[in-house]
């Protein structure tokens, strides 16, 4: 096991080296080296594996440190996995800027072009068009919906000065108790109906609120 352990060990040390070397060598020879690490990762995985297995074949005493060894280089290797991983999505990205930079570069305008800018103004017009008669609308909506709340409110008002006058006309012509009890429930329900449209009106007009934004 130790030969091995030391064997991995001088592999996650070269790989290290050969990411100095990627980093200095620029593009040229950057795809081999990239291999090359690729390759050594590999191996380092691979030995990570038979240690795991032959850690069980060593003395109580020495599995422990072994272990911990172990779980050393495994660490190391996610280390320069991901260290390359990450080299190369730097790498692609940059391919790709360069690749977009020499399209934008080598992009020729045909006399067509003015006419393909035009037709794309005048959507662009229309569409601004739209947004602005569908904020028209909103806005006609919402004034809507205003008027029927003070109207509701309104009604509010009117039907707490009726039960006012009844209770009071009750009071004076001496009604029972089961009538005015009656006449609160009654009234009572009429709140509920009131409260309950005003809210089924805010709902429908936030539902257009959000349909036309």
């Amino acid at each position: 096991m130790e030969p091995l352990y030391l064997q991995t060990n001088r592999l996650v040390q070269e790989t290290q080296q050969c990411f100095e070397k990627l980093e200095k060598g620029g593009d040229a020879n950057s795809d081999a080296i990239e291999r090359e690490i690729q390759a050594r990762i590999d191996s380092i995985t691979s030995n990570c594996e038979r240690l795991e297995i032959l850690i069980y074949k060593e003395p109580l005493n020495r599995r422990t440190n072994g272990k911990l060894r172990i779980d050393q280089l495994k660490y190391d290797r996610m280390h320069l996995q991901a260290a390359l991983d990450t080299y190369r999505n730097r790498r692609y990205q940059r391919l790709q800027e360069e690749r977009e930079r020499e399209a934008l570069l080598n992009l020729q305008f045909r006399p067509s072009s003015s006419h393909e800018t035009s037709i794309l103004m005048d959507h662009g017009q229309k569409h601004h068009t739209s947004l602005q008669n569908a904020n028209r609308g909103v806005d006609d909506l919402l004034q809507s919906g205003a008027g029927i709340l003070e109207s509701l409110q309104g009604q509010r008002v009117t039907i707490k000065s009726a039960h006012r006058r009844l209770y009071d006309i009750a009071n004076t012509l001496g009604l029972s108790n089961t009538t005015m009890r009656f006449i609160e429930r009654r009234a009572y329900q009429d709140k509920f109906i009131l409260f309950g449209g005003m809210v089924f009106t805010l709902i429908v007009i936030g539902l257009i609120v959000i349909y036309f934004t």
